[in-house]
């Protein structure tokens, strides 16, 4: 039998726990999950790559062998098939996220008939998590606890400058 391999894409920055809840279901559907930080030069991440991948193995010890960590850049497909990904695992929160989720799927599709987009619902208490929101509240002095891991946390208040 074929290994079932998924690719989960994202900047990551810095990885959120509706991020992990998201790769924890997908580890129930496929026998890999690849995640995987996405290299983009028009943005300015808060975090380098490197540092998101630390981060990222560290909030996903726990998960063991099934999921790894790398970084790339170009075609979300391209990688994929470079992993040996049939599967972009993407989380939805709202239905805002949909309209964009759903043209890059179908751009994906055109470009690699193979491989395949599963959305995957956020869990409900995880609906208006974001990275951008997380590093909003850690700016502004909020308690972020709930919503990163404890590694999470450190980096965030340690390069934000806030202590919350």
């Amino acid at each position: 039998m074929t290994e079932r391999v998924a690719l989960y894409p994202g900047s990551f920055d810095p990885i959120t726990r509706g991020h992990v809840d998201i790769l924890e279901r997908a580890i129930e559907i496929f026998d890999r999950v690849v995640i995987s930080v996405v290299r983009n030069p028009a943005k300015q991440p808060l975090f380098g790559v490197e540092e998101r991948m630390e981060l990222i193995r560290d909030a996903t010890r726990t998960l063991g062998e099934q999921v790894s960590v790398d970084a790339f850049d170009g075609l979300t497909v391209a990688h994929a098939k470079q992993v040996g990904a049939t599967a972009i695992v993407r989380g939805l929160r709202a239905l805002s996220d949909f309209e964009s989720e759903f043209q890059m799927a179908l751009m994906n599709r055109r470009l690699e008939p193979d491989v395949h987009t599963v959305f995957l619902m956020t869990s409900a208490p995880n609906v208006f998590m974001s990275s951008s929101l997380v590093k909003e509240v850690c700016r502004l002095g909020g308690e972020i606890g709930e919503f990163v891991t404890p590694a999470v946390a450190d980096a965030l208040r340690s390069r934000i400058g806030r202590v919350s």
